[in-house]
């Protein structure tokens, strides 16, 4: 079902910028970050590349303890294959899973039916070969684990018909369907889920097309997440993300596009009133979006990317939430 449109007043929060720095430039197109602390350590995953859309992509790795000093990790690759989008999280039993897009790209600029790959780590630096577990054509974009099962939603990437399913899985490799037709307003693609802690799923859906039919929905599930229901956010959120700070809120990163002008903005998602309200345009312009998000040391950490200084980068910014 879908909610009338409810607009939000005057946030509770705000959000000051206290830092942003570079942290990987060496790749003509550094993009589409992931970040997550685990071990004592913030690790960052995105896809370097000739391009926004090239056959050479593969997923560089960096670790840093203390977000100021970072180093390369690992790299991720298969032959032949464009890998992209990293999506980092910890399975039950404590390993880093890292998974991504795979394209059998022919040719850079071409477009290319998408899967997803997956890999595994016990140190963030030595990774299982990464393998393919959704065939191109279906996207599975981002997994999250709750009460030891991994859920995320795929999408048509560019075969299959637009709509985005719901899949689980118990090991992080083999997914199942839990439910094949999630959403079908539109053309829907990237998601994200989330779970609090008295078990409320919470879906951040991206749109895409022309507007106003590309704004990001908010789908809102109990166990077992058969059943949801859905809300229109009257915003486009492209990349988007999502982080329940301690207090409860929950804070959304993507990216907003006012008068033709794309930023990567820091938002608060109001589950009860169902709206995403910006707080903070991060320094970015251009190509840019897919943040990763870390609440660590009472300061939000925001991993994105960004051409605003001509060349596509990645940076780290660090962000103060507090009450307004």
């Amino acid at each position: 079902m879908c909610s009338p449109e409810v607009r939000a007043q005057t946030p509770p929060l705000k959000a000051e910028l206290i830092d942003v720095r570079k942290i990987a430039d060496d790749a003509p197109h550094n993009a589409f970050t992931d970040l997550i602390y685990w071990h004592d350590q913030f690790v960052c995953a995105f896809r370097q590349g000739r391009g926004h859309v090239s056959t050479d992509g593969r997923i560089a790795v960096l670790t840093s303890a203390d977000g100021d000093q970072w180093e390369r990790a690992a790299t991720l690759t298969l032959p032949d294959l464009d890998l992209r989008d990293a999506s980092l999280s910890v399975t039950p039993d404590g390993r880093l899973m890292l998974i991504g897009g795979v394209a059998p790209r022919k040719a850079d600029g071409d477009s290319a039916a998408t899967g997803t790959f997956v890999a595994f780590s016990e140190n963030a630096r030595a990774w299982t070969k990464p393998q393919v577990i959704v065939e191109p054509g279906r996207w599975l974009w981002r997994a999250t684990w709750h009460d030891g099962k991994a859920y995320g939603v795929s999408y048509a990437a560019p075969d299959n018909h637009p709509v985005a399913s719901l899949l689980v899985s118990d090991d992080g490799v083999k997914f199942t369907d839990l439910v094949p037709k999630l959403f079908a307003e539109g053309y829907p693609t990237e998601a994200v889920i989330r779970f609090a802690a008295d078990g409320t799923g919470y879906c951040l859906q991206r749109r895409d097309g022309s507007a106003p039919a590309n704004s990001a929905y908010l789908g809102v599930s109990q166990p077992p997440y058969r059943e949801w229901a859905w809300h229109d956010l009257h915003e486009f959120f492209g990349g988007p993300n999502l982080l329940q700070l301690p207090e409860g809120q929950w804070i959304a990163a993507g990216r907003i596009v006012r008068d033709g002008k794309p930023t990567t903005d820091v938002a608060l998602l109001d589950v009860a009133a169902k709206t995403l309200t910006p707080l903070l345009s991060l320094p970015s312009g251009g190509d840019t979006s897919y943040p990763g998000l870390v609440y660590h040391d009472g300061v939000l950490w925001v991993s994105y990317y960004s051409s605003h200084e001509e060349k596509t980068n990645i940076y780290l910014a660090k962000v103060r939430i507090a009450p307004r």
